[in-house]
């Protein structure tokens, strides 16, 4: 169905083959979906069709759930605004004055609740504020004519949020765009200056707030390098640059004469020395568990629109943050590159043999957990071409390892697009921590696979693909995690623990009984290598 204004079509619809008649009148709207249409004339079908009760996670009608997560791809905050300020003050033009008023009031009252789910679905922390409100206001409201009756418990604004996602938005972790944090600083010389800045900082504002410091007698850049001494320039309006950061990867304020004998901090080039005498202390259970535990954390901080803008280009977002998610990426990479470390730093073949064991272990707890994430980043440290070209200690592992090894390895078999996995995770109940990086490759086909924009109007067909699979995110909290024991929690954003921030928790976790070591505090501090020349030059040592 193509509706046309002045000639120009402002909007297709499609009949959805799965509403059919038998729909209840209040589900009418999910029997014709949004195909195609302008911003604005989107929006209008939204509000005309949007029902009171209706929540962010609609499993029947999603045009709510699915325009609220990816409307800032095509309509800026400020269009938005505008459009529905025209709808609010707008007055219907037929009816007697009491229909029209009528009328007018359940539309101000969409708008009212859009506005708020917009709130929310930006800022993960608001969901509890309004659940709290929710519980001291009197379960009354206003009728249109005066009178006072009581308040449908449909009608309650907590019923914008979903249940199941209640853990993401109560979460104390989640750092928010505005949020303060320390950025650690590197001049030439390797000494080290801080700041505190906002998560969004620019470049130019991180070079403003050190300026005083740093001596304005010529012109400074800020350049990422990484361990193997590569520079990147940053440009001065590039924003969230303190969490993009790689494993490793340090910032630089230098000026241009400086900059050609930059060289990499030593921290940057990982440990010399392996940890396996801590390792030996915790089970590889225990590990799993703690590990899991960590990653919980920061997996329910991610908030769903995160993984649109990651792809879609945090640069046009300024208001909004991907740092969770980030977090997220930074600690997979950080444990897959941990494994190989500990390994190539192993030179004893026996206790290497043994460490080997311990992580294809590790890998089937946190798979039995349920910690998809974890295990595919452990499963790719020992499948890491330094660990798997060590014959010597493959041949020590007992045979019971190596075949639970090779069935591991079946998860994670790439053919037909993962199929293995997604039959896999498909049958798991929440909850779950899935392979994330995956998600983001799904994100990137759907979006540089489709249009944003095709004959001038929005491809919304794309938004329902992109929101259905960041919804993903959703199922898998749709239970929240039990911690090993109750966890106090931190502020990620302390000035004073800058290093803590770039692990990323905010919560500490008691000691382990059966470890005499903090095992929580040993896996916030996780040193790796992640030169692969280096890893093997290390491994040729161990095995030539």
């Amino acid at each position: 169905m193509r509706l046309k204004e002045h000639g120009k079509v402002v909007l297709v619809l499609q009949k959805n083959l799965q509403g059919g008649s038998s729909q209840p009148a209040a589900a009418r709207s999910s029997r014709y979906l949004v195909m195609a249409g302008t911003p604005e004339k989107i929006l209008e079908h939204l509000l005309e069709f949007m029902r009171l009760d209706a929540t962010l996670y609609d499993p029947v009608d999603t045009l709510l759930g699915d325009f609220l997560l990816t409307y800032t791809v095509f309509m800026p905050t400020s269009q938005l605004c505008r459009a529905l300020l025209h709808h609010f003050r707008a007055e219907p033009l037929d009816g007697s004055e009491q229909e029209k008023a009528t009328y007018s009031l359940h539309k101000r009252r969409k708008i009212l609740r859009l506005n708020l789910a917009d709130l929310v679905s930006q800022d993960p922390r608001l969901g509890a504020m309004v659940q709290e409100q929710e519980r001291r206001r009197p379960r009354a409201m206003e009728n249109g004519d005066g009178s006072i009756s009581p308040q449908p418990k449909s009608r309650s604004s907590v019923s914008w949020l979903s249940s199941q996602d209640e853990a993401a938005l109560s979460s104390s972790c989640a750092l928010r765009a505005q949020d303060k944090v320390p950025y650690e600083i590197y001049r030439a010389d390797h000494s080290c200056l801080v700041t505190v800045l906002p998560v969004n900082a620019s470049v130019r504002d991180v070079l403003q707030s050190l300026a005083p410091r740093l001596g304005w007698d010529g012109e400074h850049l800020l350049v990422k390098v990484n361990s193997s001494g590569d520079k990147v320039g940053l440009q001065l309006d590039a924003v969230g640059v303190f969490t993009s950061l790689g494993l490793n990867e340090r910032l630089f304020a230098v000026s241009v004469e400086e900059l050609g004998g930059l060289t990499p901090h030593p921290e940057q080039l990982g440990p010399h020395v392996g940890s396996s005498d801590t390792l030996d202390l915790i089970s590889s259970k225990d590990l799993a568990s703690h590990l899991t535990d960590y990653d919980w954390n920061l997996f329910k901080s991610i908030h769903q629109v995160e993984m649109i803008h990651y792809i879609v280009g945090p640069q046009k977002f300024h208001e909004v943050t991907t740092a969770n998610l980030e977090r997220m990426m930074r600690r997979f990479n950080e444990l897959q590159y941990w494994v190989a470390t500990e390994l190539c730093l192993c030179p004893e073949l026996g206790r290497r043999a043994q460490l080997l064991r311990k992580f294809i272990k590790l890998a089937a707890h946190l798979k039995e957990q349920k910690n998809l994430n974890s295990f595919f980043a452990v499963m790719f440290g020992v499948s890491n071409t330094a660990v798997s070209r060590l014959a010597k200690t493959w041949e020590r592992l007992p045979h019971k390892i190596r075949k639970l090894h090779a069935a591991l390895e079946r998860m994670l078999d790439p053919s037909w697009n993962h199929r293995v996995y997604r039959l896999a995770v498909a049958k798991l109940s929440p909850p779950i921590i899935p392979f994330v990086p995956l998600l983001l490759k799904d994100m990137t086909f759907i979006h540089e696979g489709n249009r944003t924009l095709a004959e001038n109007l929005i491809n919304f067909e794309k938004m329902h693909m992109m929101a259905k699979t960041v919804r993903v995110l959703q199922r898998c909290r749709g239970q929240a995690h039990a911690p090993l024991s109750p966890l106090r929690n931190r502020s990620p954003h302390r000035p004073e623990d800058a290093r803590a921030v770039r692990i990323s928790t905010c919560s500490e976790q008691s000691l382990s009984v059966r470890s005499p070591v903090s095992t929580w505090a040993y896996l916030q501090h996780l040193k790796a290598i992640d030169s692969q020349k280096e890893l093997l030059r290390l491994s040729r040592d161990l095995e030539s």
